[in-house]
């Protein structure tokens, strides 16, 4: 085989709200080897989009194009949008079945997913509730929380109006654990070779790809920054009291009073004088659920991978979901950092964090120093963005879009017409 590629092949696949990316690295004439950075879905496009006819047809033409063999699988973190299509169940028509028939020889995961951690995480071990177990103990019962209030949300009880209740029933369902999906992970991995990975890590991938260097720029440690665990900006651990005794495995648990089971009986009639202040107190409790939801998105977004490939002479970036917290410890707080900023200013390619958000690429620390942007021709940097307006409020950021088509060559899922011929955005570094 040869030294290097000589060629990277990306393809972005249509999947709506969420990520799926396939690198082929080509190695001349010889054997291509293929790499799939997420296979997700919360929304798809169209009406009468099916998820279980959608995400196989998805499955079948990657196990085309790989020839039914990947090197790698690589979930950035444990969103629905980012890990839904490997299920193994009818959710998405089994196509996780098909991403392990290709029998991939490694799977490359952020740290937080290490399931010896998430066991121990069920008895603390240490006494700072900032130690990665007690973080692992979070992030299960984060799941618990999530699957309450999506369920509530899809009660449309009669003080939820019907923004608050799309808000809440997204979030909510893209924090559940596809418990499918993580399993099918976990067993690949058992079956070849499995990867928990953090800033600074080997990423296993190199010993499978000859001439390409991976660097791991996220998520860190919480020994390397706990700033990644920030709930609220004057007490990172303070959230977790909010969750009224939340637990993996609990099914009973209330959040803040506001999930309840259904109720059959008749609620008593509040006297007219009466009204206003309850009204005030549901929309506050709405309010309530919107910010726990939220932080809850965020804090799995500040576990997701953030992965450099360099091949060819180029620079691919694929930072998941990376948000802030996440991207400070790499860029400004790492001993590396200024090395770390060195090394993405001339990036070539970069997948755009977060289906567009803003906090997911800061302008200061990062899209400022992106030297590529508004060169010439070839040399201009190119920007793939999986996304679907509409979805998630603010996403994708309107000034971010606008940046991303006037300063970069964007390449964007949702430009997509929705035919077999454009089930993907491609591009070919070479």
């Amino acid at each position: 085989m040869s030294k290097a590629p000589t060629a990277v092949e990306i393809r972005g696949y249509q999947v709506g709200f969420g990520d799926c990316f396939l690198l082929s690295f080509v190695y001349g004439t010889e054997k291509t080897k293929h790499v799939l950075i997420d296979f997700g879905t919360v929304k798809l496009p169209g009406k009468n989009a099916k998820p279980s006819q959608h995400m196989r047809a998805v499955a079948e033409d990657i196990r085309k194009v790989t020839g039914n063999k990947l090197t790698a699988v690589v979930a950035t973190h444990r969103h629905k949008d980012h890990i839904s299509g490997f299920a193994t169940d009818n959710s998405n028509g089994k196509s996780g079945e098909i991403i392990r028939d290709l029998k991939p020889d490694l799977v490359l995961q952020p740290w937080t997913e290490d399931p010896r951690a998430a066991r121990n995480a069920r008895a603390p071990t240490a006494d700072s509730s900032r130690s990665p177990k007690k973080l692992i103990e979070g992030l299960q019962s984060m799941h618990v929380v999530a699957e309450q209030i999506a369920a509530l949300a899809n009660q449309k009880p009669a003080w939820m109006g019907p923004l608050l209740q799309k808000q809440l029933s997204f979030i909510g369902e893209d924090n559940i654990a596809n418990l499918s999906a993580v399993q099918n992970l976990m067993d690949m991995g058992k079956k070849t070779r499995a990867v928990w990975a953090h800033h600074g890590s080997d990423s296993g991938l190199e010993d499978l790809l000859p001439g390409v260097k991976v660097h791991v720029l996220g998520p860190p440690t919480l020994e390397q920054s706990s700033a990644i665990k920030r709930q609220r900006a004057r007490d990172p651990d303070e959230f977790w009291n909010l969750l009224a005794g939340a637990a993996p495995g609990r099914s009973s648990v209330t959040v803040s009073r506001g999930v309840k089971k259904a109720d059959s009986k008749k609620k008593s009639a509040v006297p007219p004088e009466a009204r206003w202040f309850r009204d005030q107190l549901d929309r506050m409790r709405g309010q309530s659920l919107l910010q726990i939801v939220r932080t809850l998105d965020g804090q799995m977004n500040n576990t997701s991978l953030i992965l450099l490939f360099e091949v060819c002479g180029k620079k691919l970036l694929f930072p998941g979901d990376a948000q802030l917290e996440n991207w400070a410890y790499a860029l400004r707080d790492a001993p590396n950092a200024a090395a770390t900023q060195a090394l993405l200013a001339d990036v070539n390619l970069m997948k755009v964090g977060h289906h567009g958000s803003t906090n997911a690429t800061p302008k200061g620390m990062l899209w400022d120093h992106l030297r590529n942007r508004m060169k010439p021709g070839k040399k201009k940097l190119t920007t793939m963005m999986s996304t679907m307006p509409g979805t998630y409020s603010g996403v994708p950021s309107t000034r971010l879009k606008s940046a991303l088509t006037e300063e970069t060559s964007l390449l964007n899922t949702n430009d997509l017409k929705g035919k077999d011929a454009d089930l993907f955005i491609y591009t070919k570094i070479e």
